[in-house]
């Protein structure tokens, strides 16, 4: 009596494996893509002081073409649930040609996504460490998930022929690698803004590269135009407020959208001071305010957490004056 060979347990949950996990990796990404789109702060356990989530999010590693790079990775990981469950969605269990062929795709897309997607993180990683220089759970968590999917997919099924593998892991990898460094080639981790020659708006990116100062932050490195100034002016008028803190690279930002001599009628006029280590600090108007993320505006009483460009600022006071503005984020 011949005995048939019984089949792992890993090659019957396999794809239920990639699809939870690529499933907590679309809720991370898609988390980070709404906090990243909004201009808000995402949230992440931080001491006062310490580089952390935001950090990495306000860095020039975290936008790519113009866009959150966590919505590329959104993308990235809705792809690798489809490729996993796909097939076990539209399996009628009837052990046809099609669904075959349709099962066989979907593990090469499933190993080719995940050699792709690890290869990419551990870019990441190696940025994190040695250039942002912060600790950030989502970014590691989802460095961690696209390597277990890679295990996941090696292990969890029976590959014909080995070599294949190894020879696709080596051409997707290249490739990604090539791809990365092309994409970050124009990266600037000083962040340091240059003057424009083009007399056309300049995205601003800011990455700390030395320790805020407790009076002012970080130096400003950005001049303000007659539109900058003149908004300034117009948002002490109305009684804005800005409610910040020195050690946010996002407040930092904020400060580099409108330049040195409009931030300087903006800092003795209507900002306030929230770390409770400033000299400058007013943490009872920051308390009253119930401020929980920086910065904060106020403005006609309603509330605007994040990085405002100042077109939308311009808008929402109902600024009349020229809007030729300098930078954008």
């Amino acid at each position: 009596m011949i005995r048939r060979r019984s089949t792992p347990w890993i090659h019957k949950w396999s794809r239920p494996l990639i699809g939870a996990i690529a499933g907590c990796g679309v809720l991370i990404t898609g988390y980070l893509t709404f906090e990243k789109l909004t201009g808000r702060s995402a949230a992440c356990v931080a001491e006062v002081g310490t580089k952390g989530c935001n950090d990495v999010l306000s860095s020039p590693w975290a936008t790519v073409f113009g866009q959150p790079l966590a919505l590329f990775g959104l993308l990235a990981y809705i792809s690798m649930l489809i490729f996993a469950l796909a097939p076990l969605a539209l399996n009628s269990g009837e052990n046809n040609k099609s669904s075959k062929q349709l099962e066989n795709l979907t593990w090469w897309l499933l190993l080719m996504g995940a050699i792709a997607m690890s290869v990419f993180s551990g870019y990441l990683m190696y940025i994190l460490a040695s250039q942002i220089k912060a600790l950030c759970p989502y970014c590691i968590g989802s460095a961690l998930f696209s390597l277990s999917m890679l295990v996941i997919t090696i292990i969890g099924r029976d590959w014909e022929d080995i070599g294949q593998i190894f020879f696709t892991a080596i051409i997707i990898g290249m490739m990604t690698l090539i791809g990365t460094l092309g994409i970050y080639a124009g990266v600037n981790p000083s962040g340091d803004i240059a003057e424009s020659t083009s007399g056309k708006p300049q995205q601003i990116t800011f990455t700390p590269t030395a320790e805020p100062n407790p009076e002012f932050g970080w130096k400003i490195t950005t001049k303000s135009g007659e539109s900058e100034i003149a908004l300034a002016e117009h948002l002490v008028k109305i009684g804005a407020k800005e409610y910040s803190a020195y050690w946010c690279p996002h407040c930092h930002e904020q400060k580099l959208l409108f330049g040195q001599e409009a931030e300087k009628i903006i800092d003795d006029n209507i900002k306030v001071e929230c770390a409770n280590d400033s000299p400058k600090a007013k943490l009872d108007l920051c308390q009253a305010a119930k401020i929980q993320s920086f910065p904060t505006w106020i403005i006609n009483g309603k509330t605007y957490t994040g990085v405002q460009n100042l077109d939308e600022l311009a808008k929402i006071t109902d600024y009349k004056g020229s809007r030729n503005f300098k930078y954008f984020r």
